[in-house]
């Protein structure tokens, strides 16, 4: 899920403009409230407006309108340090929240310590194994520029609470996402969403008894698909709020996200099929509409669409299953230009086809022929 990306991209009418290494100073003013950012311009608009990127990693929009000040000196940009981040994100978080510190990641929580730390090792697992996924494939990467965020709330309530000014309502049924803006994860303790008298709630026992149960695929595959997000946007695979298409950011996770509940540790596999997604493709299968690769190449309509996002969903991942199995080394070409997009620069239809035969063939019947006969035969 790309929190906070759908229409910022209308907000701007953007030219790209190069950005120079020194620190910026940009004070944004929105409904009578001041807001001062110490970071670097990524991205200015043709009016003015500009795209701001703080030493904590947190992006910040600021149309013409609301621009109340833009300075710069000489000093370079540099993230905060990590102990510099702590500070900070303790200073913001409410009371109650603690910080489990990992290689990567910094966990803040107010839930059990044994909760967090095992967030914190799915989440290592997870970064090692996304590396050298992308590098056995001579993908390069990058360390990430700032340290992995996420943050797990005690309770679904106490989460909705403070994710609501992003999610608004859909607080309600989201368990977890990756926002691009503040580049964090937020979600909450799944062993809290059942009644437990034995006092074991977040220890090892009780994590492995929520992972045993028939539901636990799904709350899994949830956060691990939104750390993949995290994980692609920090390591130079993507580029945040660029007009990457959302087959790609979508089925890329999905292909990364697919959980093991035979391990205790719930997760350790990359690219299995992924179970959910595969047999609603095969609904879609049945009646399927003609042209309908090239309707999901071209825009993003039917993921925003609630009455067609679930098919979106499950033929983004077939697709992606199906180049990365079949055509890698044209998916990677293919990764590596879109991650030379401009963030906030929007480029149409016309552009996604074009670059998609690019990279993988002029006739798309023949190569939709191809991708259903690979896909009617996955098990």
């Amino acid at each position: 899920m790309r929190i906070l990306y759908c229409g910022l991209i209308a907000i701007f009418t953007l030219q790209a403009a190069p950005f120079a290494a020194a620190l910026d100073y940009v004070t944004i003013k929105r409904e009578g409230r001041e807001t001062k950012i110490v970071g670097k311009v990524l991205v200015e608009a043709a009016d003015g407006g500009v795209l701001v990127v703080g030493r904590e990693g947190r992006y910040w929009l600021a149309p013409k309108e609301e621009l109340a000040e833009r300075t710069s000196d000489d000093l370079p940009f540099k993230p905060y340090t990590r102990d510099e981040t702590v500070k900070k994100l303790m200073a913001e978080l409410p009371a109650g929240f603690r910080i489990h510190q990992t290689k990567h990641y910094l966990i803040g929580y107010n839930t059990s310590q044994a909760y967090a730390q095992w967030v914190g090792g799915l989440y290592e697992r997870l970064y090692g194994a996304f590396f050298n996924y992308w590098q056995r494939r001579k993908c390069e990467l990058h360390d990430p520029e700032f340290p992995l965020i996420a943050l797990v709330f005690e309770s679904q309530a106490s989460y909705a609470e403070y994710s609501r000014g992003e999610l608004g309502e859909a607080t309600k049924t989201i368990i977890g996402f990756y926002s691009l803006m503040s580049n964090r994860v937020n979600m909450y303790d799944l062993t809290g969403t059942e009644e437990s008298n034995s006092g074991d709630r977040g220890s090892s026992a009780r994590i492995n008894q929520v992972l045993s149960q028939p539901g636990a695929e799904r709350t899994v595959a949830t956060i691990i698909h939104e750390a993949t997000h995290q994980i692609a946007y920090n390591t130079g695979l993507q580029v945040r709020f660029a007009d990457v298409p959302f087959w790609v950011n979508e089925g890329l996770a999905i292909y990364f996200e697919t959980p093991d509940l035979s391990s205790a540790k719930g997760w350790k596999n990359i690219g299995g099929v992924n179970d959910v997604n595969l047999t609603n493709f095969r609904k879609l299968l049945r009646d399927r509409a003609a042209g309908s690769l090239e309707a999901l190449l071209s825009d993003d309509k039917r993921f925003r669409d609630s009455t067609t996002a679930v098919d979106a969903y499950a033929e983004a991942w077939a697709l992606n299953y199906f180049l990365l199995k079949r055509r890698e080394q044209q998916y990677v070409k293919y990764l590596r230009e879109l991650a030379t997009l401009t963030p906030l620069v929007e480029h149409g239809a016309e552009y996604r086809l074009q670059l998609f035969r690019k990279h993988f063939g002029e006739d798309l019947a023949a190569i939709e022929s191809e991708f259903l006969k690979f896909m009617r035969g996955v098990e």
